[in-house]
C-alpha cells in the first residue's frame, strides 16, 4: 500500500488505536501489550486485507506493507505463505507481534548457547485470531512455515520499527553463524 491509499477500516481503526497507544505509553511491555489486543481485534475479521497484499509467490514468502508509521514506531506487515513455504532460521532486532489470518503456521523458537542455535523442542501453532509475540528481551530466534502444504496462510505482522528497512540476521541452524539482512517488502 502507499502513503496516499485510504486504509481499510478495520486497518485504519487498528492504526489509531496504535498510534494512541504508543503516544500514551512508548516502552515495549506496554506496546506489545496493547498491539497484541489490538491485532486479535483485527485478525478475527478477515473481510479488510486488500486483495493486491494477500497474493502469494510461488517459491517463496510475501511480505506486504500495509502500514508504516511516520515516526518509524511501528510498521503493519502482511505475511503470505504459499503452501509449504517457510523462513530461514531469522531474528528482528525489535519487538513483534504476530496475527494469524487467515490459515496457520508454525513456529519455532531458537535461543543462542556459546554460539550455537538450540531449537525449543516444540513448535508453536497459531490459528485465525490469535497472537503471539517475539522481541530480543523474550526471545527473537525463530523459524516460521505455513502450517499447510496445500493452501495459502496469511499472517499480520506489527514490529517496532519499519521492518522492511530494519538490519537483521538469518542464522545457519547447524553452526549458529549469523549474516546480516534487510527483508524489504514486496510492495515497497
Amino acid at each position: 500500500m502507499t502513503a496516499t491509499t485510504p486504509l481499510p477500516g478495520r486497518l485504519a481503526a487498528f492504526v489509531q488505536g496504535m498510534d494512541a497507544a504508543l503516544d500514551a505509553a512508548p516502552d515495549e511491555p506496554r506496546a506489545v501489550e496493547t498491539c497484541a489486543a489490538l491485532l486479535r481485534e483485527l485478525v478475527a475479521h478477515d473481510d479488510w486485507l486488500p486483495e493486491d497484499c494477500s497474493r502469494p509467490h510461488p517459491v517463496h514468502y510475501q511480505q506486504y506493507l500495509l502500514h508504516r508509521d511516520p515516526a518509524d514506531r511501528y510498521s503493519v506487515v502482511s505475511f503470505v505463505w504459499g503452501p509449504g513455504q517457510r523462513t530461514p532460521v531469522h531474528d528482528h532486532c525489535t519487538w513483534g507481534v504476530i496475527g494469524m489470518l487467515r490459515g496457520a503456521e508454525y513456529s519455532r523458537a531458537y535461543a543462542r548457547e556459546d554460539g550455537r542455535l538450540i531449537p525449543s523442542s516444540t513448535e508453536e501453532r497459531i490459528e485465525p485470531g490469535q497472537t503471539t509475540c517475539v522481541s530480543p528481551s523474550i526471545g527473537d530466534i525463530h523459524l516460521v512455515r505455513n502450517a499447510y502444504d496445500d493452501r495459502v496462510s496469511i499472517s499480520i505482522h506489527v514490529y517496532g520499527t519499519d521492518i522492511g528497512k530494519q538490519s537483521r540476521h538469518v542464522y545457519d541452524a547447524e553452526t549458529g553463524a549469523a549474516k546480516s539482512f534487510v527483508s524489504g517488502y514486496a510492495n515497497a
